[in-house]
């Protein structure tokens, strides 16, 4: 891997892969709200901001989302479900990630193997949903990973070596999770960002369209 390109550098997981990138001497750009002015969820800022980036890319990681967005948090019941905050889950969650995929095509070789990753969450499994609660935030991560499934598809037409994922990194100890921890196990954000580029390393172009956790297993969709 030579270049890379990270939505959401200033979150932790982000920011470690992009860390840990740098150290194995990959030329990596990173793109964010807060550093960057980056809101993904504005088509054109989206639109004028990628326009701008010069690829090809080996990996794009999109690593940009929130469980908490303007202060709503997850439902426990459906009973709690409010309109606004699910749109805002879907903005920041699916249609954010969409806009980028748009782009995927022109920042990604067609020459050789590439990833574009976008990080998910097993919550947003309906195979694996035993437990409820957090609608908006499932939901928008189902969307996620019907889209990454959909634009793999599109994107291998063109692009026969690019894989491209959902991937679920786990719970990880930063300002996304920290009220949410509880008694799970958790890593630490530069552990799973080298968790998360094993995985991706390992991916071959069969795997496109896929959604696999942090230890490189298929999670159910």
């Amino acid at each position: 891997m030579e270049t890379a390109l990270i939505i959401g550098a200033s979150g932790g997981i982000g920011g470690a892969i992009a860390n840990r990138l740098r150290q194995q001497s990959v030329d990596v750009t990173t793109l964010s709200r807060s550093q960057d002015g980056f809101d993904f969820i504005d088509p054109e800022i989206v639109d004028r901001t990628l326009a701008g980036v010069s690829g090809p890319f080996d990996l794009i990681l999109v690593a940009a989302g929130a469980l908490e967005v303007n202060g709503a948090t997850p439902e426990k019941t459906i009973r709690l479900l409010s309109a606004p905050a699910m749109m805002d889950q879907f903005a920041l969650n699916a249609v954010g990630p969409a806009l980028v995929l748009a782009h995927a095509a022109r920042l990604l070789p067609r020459d050789r193997r590439a990833v574009f990753a976008v990080l998910s969450a097993r919550v947003g499994s309906i195979g694996d949903n035993r437990l409820g609660g957090w609608i908006s935030y499932r939901a928008s991560k189902a969307a996620l990973n019907q889209i990454v499934r959909t634009s793999a598809i599109e994107l291998a037409r063109s692009h026969k070596q690019a894989i491209c994922v959902a991937l679920h990194p786990g719970t990880v100890t930063t300002a996304f999770t920290r009220k949410y921890v509880g008694r799970h196990p958790a890593v630490a954000p530069d552990e799973a960002a080298r968790n998360l580029l094993t995985v991706a390393a390992a991916l071959d172009p069969v795997d496109t369209g896929g959604f696999f956790d942090w230890a490189g297993k298929p999670v159910p969709w």
